[in-house]
C-alpha cells in the first residue's frame, strides 16, 4: 500500500523507534515497524507499541547500538533502551524445515511433546516472518524507507471487517503457543472485534494446553488481560471459552459450586472499578484485583478449617492463606511484591471491624488502610448488613475532626469491653499434697 492509500504516519511513531529504523537502514539492513503500531494507526488508535522487525541478526543489531541488550531464550530479541522507553527489535523468523541439518535445527529450535515451541531461533526472510506471525492484523509491515505498508496475510481486509484471524492452521498455531488463545480474546475485546469462526473453534478443545505454560508467563498474560481497561470483558470471554480455570482454578471451582452468590458480584464490581480507574488514567494495583478474586475462596477455606480443626481464628486464616496462595501459584506466579499487599487487604478486613480504644487510630495509620477500606466499601455494597454499616462508619470516621471521632468511638457497642470487665480472676490451683 503506497503512502497515499493508508493512514500510517511518522507523526505518531515514537522518535526513538524512528531512530532505530533509520540507523538499521543506514547500516545496510531492511527494517520495518511491525504489528500493533501499524495495526492501531490503521484503526485510528494512537499507537503505544513500536516493535521493529529486521533482517539483521541480534549480534549485528547489538553492533549498531551501544544501548542494546539481548534477551530471550525461546526467541532471541534485541532491546534498544532509551531511558524508560524500550524499542524491541526482532530478526525475521524462518521456517523450521529450512534450517539445514537436523543437528543445527536442534540447536536453534525445539518443540515439546504437545507441539509447543520451546526454542525458536531460526531466521529467515520477511515473507517467512509474516507467515510465522500469529494474527493477520499483526502481519503488517511499515517501511520508513519508502513509507509503504506491506500486507502479507490480508490483514488490512480483516481490519476493515473487524475480524481476528490466525495465520495458518489454527490448531497447529495454538499448539505452537497456547497463549495465542488468550491473545485472541485480548485483541477481540481491546479492538472491539470478533474472533473468526475457524480461529475460535479449537479454543475449547485445546484449552488444556495452557496448563503447560510457565506460571511466570501466565502472570504477564494476567496483567495484559486484567490491567488494560478491558478486565470485565476479558473475564466474561475467558469464562465463555472455559479458560478462566487455567488462570484461576480455585475461583472457577467456587463459582461453579454456586454456594457464594455474592462472589461473582464482588468480582464483577472489582473488575468494573479497575477498568474505570484505568480509563480515567488513575493508578491501579494488581494486588487489589487479585485480593477480590480470591476473597471468597479464602473465606470458604477458613470456614472449612474452623469446622474440621481446633485452630484459633488467626491460625485458621494463615493456614487457609497458605493453602490458597500455594494452589494459585501453580497457575499464576504472583510476585511477592503483590502477595504482601493482598495479605494486608485481607487482614485489614478483620482489623477494621475492631475499632475499640486506640485500634481505630492505628488502623488509620496502616500503610494499606486505603486499599483495605476500598475493599470494605465494595464488600459493603455487595454484602450489605454489617459490612455496609462498617464501611459507612469508617467513611465518616476518617474524615471527621477529633471531637467527632471521639463521639463515633463512644457510640460503638460496649459488649467487647464489658466482656473484658466481667472476666473473673482465675483462681490459683490448690496445692496438692503428694503422699509420702
Amino acid at each position: 500500500m503506497p503512502r497515499d492509500q493508508h493512514t500510517v504516519t511518522r507523526k505518531y511513531i515514537s522518535s526513538n523507534a524512528l531512530k532505530v529504523l533509520y540507523r538499521l537502514d543506514k547500516g545496510g539492513f531492511d527494517a520495518y515497524l511491525v504489528g500493533g503500531g501499524v495495526r492501531d494507526m490503521l484503526l485510528g488508535i494512537e499507537p503505544k507499541d513500536f516493535d521493529i522487525a529486521t533482517n539483521a541478526t541480534p549480534e549485528e543489531i547489538k553492533g549498531l547500538f551501544r544501548n542494546c541488550r539481548l534477551i530471550g531464550r525461546r526467541f532471541r530479541l534485541a532491546h534498544i533502551v532509551f531511558g524508560r522507553e524500550i524499542i524491541e527489535v526482532a530478526t525475521f523468523r524462518g521456517h523450521h524445515e529450512n534450517d539445514g541439518t537436523q543437528k543445527a535445527c536442534q540447536k536453534t529450535s525445539k518443540q515439546s511433546d504437545h507441539g509447543m515451541l520451546l526454542r525458536d531461533n531460526i531466521y529467515g526472510s520477511i515473507n517467512e516472518d509474516a507467515e510465522r506471525r500469529d494474527f493477520t492484523i499483526n502481519a503488517l509491515y511499515y517501511s520508513a524507507r519508502d513509507f509503504k505498508i506491506y500486507d502479507f496475510a490480508n490483514g488490512v481486509k480483516d481490519i476493515e471487517q473487524r475480524s481476528i484471524r490466525l495465520i495458518g492452521d489454527p490448531e497447529t498455531r495454538y499448539r505452537e503457543d497456547p497463549v495465542r488463545m488468550l491473545r485472541a480474546i485480548r485483541f477481540a475485546t481491546k479492538l472491539d472485534m470478533k474472533i473468526s469462526k475457524e480461529t475460535s473453534a479449537p479454543i475449547l478443545p485445546l484449552g488444556e494446553l495452557l496448563s503447560h505454560i510457565p506460571p511466570a508467563r501466565m502472570f504477564e498474560e494476567f496483567l495484559k488481560l486484567f490491567i488494560s481497561g478491558k478486565a470485565k470483558a476479558n473475564f466474561d470471554m475467558l469464562r465463555d471459552y472455559n479458560l478462566l480455570k487455567h488462570l484461576f482454578p480455585i475461583v472457577e471451582q467456587v463459582l461453579n459450586q454456586k454456594e457464594t452468590p455474592q462472589m461473582i458480584e464482588l468480582i464483577e464490581l472489582s473488575l468494573n472499578n479497575t477498568d474505570k480507574r484505568i480509563n480515567n488514567n488513575q493508578r491501579v494495583t494488581p494486588a487489589f484485583l487479585l485480593a477480590a478474586l480470591l476473597w471468597y475462596p479464602l473465606q470458604q477455606r477458613i470456614v472449612a478449617l474452623k469446622h474440621s480443626t481446633d485452630l484459633t481464628p488467626q491460625d485458621a486464616f494463615f493456614n487457609a492463606l497458605g493453602e490458597i496462595m500455594g494452589e494459585q501459584q501453580r497457575s499464576i506466579a504472583i510476585p511477592k511484591r503483590f502477595q504482601a499487599p493482598m495479605k494486608d487487604i485481607w487482614i485489614l478486613q478483620d482489623k477494621l471491624a475492631r475499632r475499640e480504644g486506640k485500634r481505630a487510630y492505628k488502623c488509620l495509620e496502616h500503610p494499606k488502610f486505603r486499599a483495605g477500606y476500598d475493599f470494605l466499601l465494595i464488600r459493603g455494597e455487595i454484602e450489605g448488613g454489617d459490612a455496609q454499616e462498617l464501611a459507612s462508619w469508617w467513611t465518616e470516621f476518617q474524615h471527621a475532626d477529633s471531637d467527632k471521632q471521639q463521639i463515633l468511638l463512644k457510640s460503638l457497642p460496649s459488649s467487647r469491653s464489658g466482656a473484658r470487665r466481667s472476666v473473673r480472676k482465675r483462681r490459683k490451683p490448690k496445692k496438692t499434697v503428694t503422699p509420702q
